[in-house]
């Protein structure tokens, strides 16, 4: 059951959005870019390359429901947050062990993590803070 949404919803659904369609833009351009886009790409690792193009469809999903603010939102946020924790802790692995790979990506990785687990336990903060008062 959700209760009336924080002022901070909307703008954060906004900017997730934003976020979706930026991912899905240089996710695609890296995979299906021409040779010169893809080189740029640099040390690419492919499971997280796929893996942050497909998110970014997920970021929408989650920013709609985020914006509409109905329960699918908050577990999206979760969701979301926890997948990309996991393949941040899958490339590091891969680094760890050998595999080539580009700093930006670990700074995208901390990026895109943080912003859904911070969404994702701001907002059950407060669903928690609305039941014991309601």
């Amino acid at each position: 059951m959700m209760f009336e949404a924080p002022s901070w919803i909307r703008p954060v659904a906004v900017i997730a959005a934003i976020f979706g369609i930026l991912t899905i833009y240089a996710g695609g351009m890296a995979l299906f870019g021409s040779a010169a886009v893809q080189a740029a790409a640099g040390d690419a690792v492919p499971l997280v390359l796929w893996f942050n193009f497909f998110a970014g469809f997920a970021y929408i999903i989650g920013a709609i429901a985020l914006y509409s603010y109905v329960p699918l939102g908050l577990r999206a946020a979760w969701l979301i947050g926890v997948c990309n924790l996991l393949v941040f802790a899958v490339l590091i692995a891969l680094a760890l062990m050998g595999t080539a790979f580009e700093w930006r990506t670990i700074g995208a990785m901390i990026l895109r993590t943080s912003f859904w687990l911070v969404i994702a336990i701001t907002l059950s903060k407060y669903e928690i803070r609305k039941r014991r008062s309601a």
